[in-house]
């Protein structure tokens, strides 16, 4: 007939991380010759920490990532001159819009900032991790002090 099989149940425990129990790490990228969006994508999964085995999805468990030569990101196609910014003064008629090309050249950590922004969540936590990304134009950056480990994107999933 039927045999019962008892399960150890404590066993089975699923851990969630916290604040406190979270080991946040300090990441460098390098986005020189990295294709925009996907390089986006990939920060964004490392900010929010879906790469780890504790992922929870209402804690702040990612990483602090630094990523340098956002100048030199590439966007593909017809993207640099079509791609458009669109942004809104708060007055009637206060639209305002810039193409990637001349956002690139007014300020270039905005492309990368942006697209990594919009692939996080639209809500408090989303706010709190956007806050864990450092981007800077050129080589060098501000947290040497962190020691951030340089990662290969490419070797990522």
């Amino acid at each position: 007939m039927f045999k019962s099989i008892i399960v150890d149940t404590l066993s089975y425990k699923t851990v969630s991380a916290n604040a406190k129990t979270v080991n946040k790490e300090w990441l460098l990228v390098d986005a020189e010759g990295e294709t925009l969006g996907r390089l986006a994508s990939k920060v964004a999964t490392l900010i929010r920490g879906k790469h780890k085995t504790d992922f929870t999805p209402h804690v702040d468990c990612g990483d602090n990532v630094v990523v340098v030569n956002a100048e030199k990101v590439r966007l593909t196609g017809n993207k640099m001159t079509d791609k458009v910014y669109l942004r809104h003064t708060g007055y009637p008629g206060g639209q305002r819009s810039l193409t990637a090309a001349e956002l690139m050249d007014r300020k270039p950590i905005a492309m990368i900032e942006t697209a990594v922004k919009g692939m996080l969540p639209k809500n408090k936590l989303g706010s709190a991790l956007y806050r864990n990304l450092f981007v800077y134009a050129g080589p060098d950056h501000k947290q040497e002090a962190q020691k951030p480990k340089a990662i290969n994107l490419n070797e990522l999933k």
